[in-house]
């Protein structure tokens, strides 16, 4: 059986310039943004066909698409910086061809139909088994050993994943609070998060599905249309939304992970700070690597350092004194989950 590992996480954390340094492994199948892009709907009840289970893997993911479509794409968005044959306002695009399949391959249309032509024939299991097996396939693909999935803002996921890879292996990943909720603050898949949460608060719902048309009818101008098919990108660019807020989305996250992580037995869990990961890449790495299980090579280190960006760290410290220490104070409950643990 492949090693299986799942990095989870805040996001914003470094994790996207990890999934590029594990991509660099000749060993390790990176699984970019994988959780992300298919979601829970990639995990149906009970036993479905091979041409079932691929359809819940391209599948347009519907609130990626309406960012897109409202002309406020996510940087991690890899399919539309280099746009093949699908697009949002026509044929949707895939969920594994956003951000999946262009972190393995430069012609990811061609590699989605080859993917498509052999999952479409496979029998009738769970939807665990069918990831396996399309791990296993990628991996015969690439000539890897490792498969590793990471994705931002995951987890929530994990105790999912815990149930459908019970052997699976785990990483938390995680940043200094101040620092990761300023780059939250600033990005627009985060701020829209933000929004969509205000909303379920003041509907006073835990799901969208359960939102209805009089809750939506109650909400604010400048929130209601976020639930459209199309909406003013300026509602999510230009809004006010305190530093707090992503202080507070921050803290539960890490004490998310933190939880979660402490449930597993030794030698199914690890963590990886950014900090450490920017102040001593090799060991970090090393120590992941052998984690993972496959080899630190010299080359593979060599490289992976030069892929880590050092300017990002420290940007809380240049706020204005005031809301330093407001968003110091919002991400006081996570920083303390996670010095309890180190």
């Amino acid at each position: 059986m492949r090693s299986l590992t799942f990095v989870i996480g805040t996001g914003r954390s470094g994790s996207t310039a990890l999934s590029g340094i594990l991509n660099a492994h000749p060993d390790v199948l990176s699984l970019n943004e994988f959780m992300a892009s298919v979601g829970d709907a990639a995990f149906p009840e009970g036993r479905v066909t091979g041409a079932q289970f691929w359809q819940t893997l391209v599948q347009p993911a519907p609130h990626f698409e309406r960012m897109i479509r409202s002309g406020l794409p996510l940087p991690e968005f890899l399919y539309t910086r280099r746009p093949g044959r699908y697009t949002a306002e026509t044929t949707g695009i895939p969920a594994l061809s956003l951000m999946v399949l262009p972190h393995l391959s430069d012609e990811p249309d061609g590699l989605l139909d080859e993917l498509g032509a052999a999952v479409a024939r496979w029998p009738e299991r769970t939807a665990a088994e069918h990831h396996r097996a399309l791990f296993d396939l990628l991996c015969a693909r690439f000539g890897r050993t490792a498969v590793v999935e990471r994705s931002g803002y995951s987890t929530g996921w994990a105790p999912g994943l815990r149930a459908a890879f019970p052997h699976a292996r785990f990483v938390h990943m995680f940043r200094d609070g101040p620092d990761c909720a300023l780059s939250m603050s600033r990005h627009p898949g985060y701020r829209t998060i933000s929004l969509l949460r205000e909303i379920k608060a003041r509907a006073g719902v835990d799901s969208f599905a359960d939102l209805t048309e009089e809750h939506v009818r109650a909400l604010p101008a400048d929130l209601a249309p976020l639930l459209g098919e199309r909406f003013d990108p300026a509602l999510v660019r230009d809004r006010d939304i305190p530093l707090r807020t992503f202080g507070t989305l921050w803290s539960e996250l890490v004490t998310e992970g933190t939880r979660f992580l402490a449930r597993l037995p030794a030698d199914r869990r690890s963590t990886l700070s950014y900090e450490n990961l920017l102040d001593r890449p090799a060991e970090e790495l090393t120590r992941l690597a052998e984690f993972i299980g496959v080899a630190p090579l010299p080359h593979w280190l060599h490289t992976a350092s030069a892929l880590l960006d050092h300017s990002r760290r420290g940007s809380a410290r240049r706020l204005p004194v005031a809301e330093l220490a407001e968003l110091s104070e919002s991400c006081a409950p996570g920083t303390r989950v996670l010095e309890a643990v180190r």
